[in-house]
């Protein structure tokens, strides 16, 4: 299995909305499902890690908003941080991680999308797993017996309507 990443694109045709993640037509953009996927463990994510720094450093700052704004809509609360730093395989000592712990998690999400460059993917790692966490609890306590989230209908979709393998690209099954 070939572990390929595509060609990062995030800016061109990414036309936003008001409702994060969807286009002008209500469509998820790519980058949305990719974030989805990453947190409902259909990618692996060394993965997303490679397609993250691949971004532009503007385009990484606009996926790391992204993120911090899926996590608070998906519940996070600060007692998500110490699982979310287990999950992500980050250093307790790492930036994020000490931030993600402080309390006040919007305040928290907010200096830690505006980290340096560097510490960037390791930001990338935890709100993913932050994503995960949140949105793990969210499916069991509300959508267990089936929802309408689009985010929610990932696997499905992926076994249905797209490939496994397209454009050079294979991603886990």
């Amino acid at each position: 299995m070939t572990n390929c990443v595509p060609k990062p694109v995030l800016s061109e045709g990414a036309a936003y909305s008001d409702r994060a993640g969807h286009d002008s037509q209500g469509d998820v953009h790519e980058h949305t499902v990719i974030l989805n996927e990453l947190a409902q463990d259909l990618r692996p994510v060394s993965w997303g890690v490679a397609w993250f720094e691949g971004l532009t450093a503007e385009d990484q700052l606009v996926v790391l908003r992204n993120l911090a704004n899926y996590c608070i809509q998906a519940g996070a609360v600060v007692e998500d941080g110490p699982e979310s730093v287990l999950l992500a395989g980050i250093r307790l000592t790492h930036t994020p991680a000490v931030l993600i712990t402080r309390g006040r998690l919007a305040g928290q999400l907010a200096k830690i999308i505006n980290l340096p460059q560097n510490e960037r993917a390791k930001a990338f790692r935890l709100l993913i797993a932050l994503l995960a966490v949140a949105d793990g609890r969210r499916r069991e306590r509300y959508c267990v017996g089936g929802c309408s989230h689009e985010w929610h209908q990932l696997r499905t979709r992926r076994e249905t309507e797209r490939p496994l393998h397209h454009e050079g690209v294979t991603t886990p099954e």
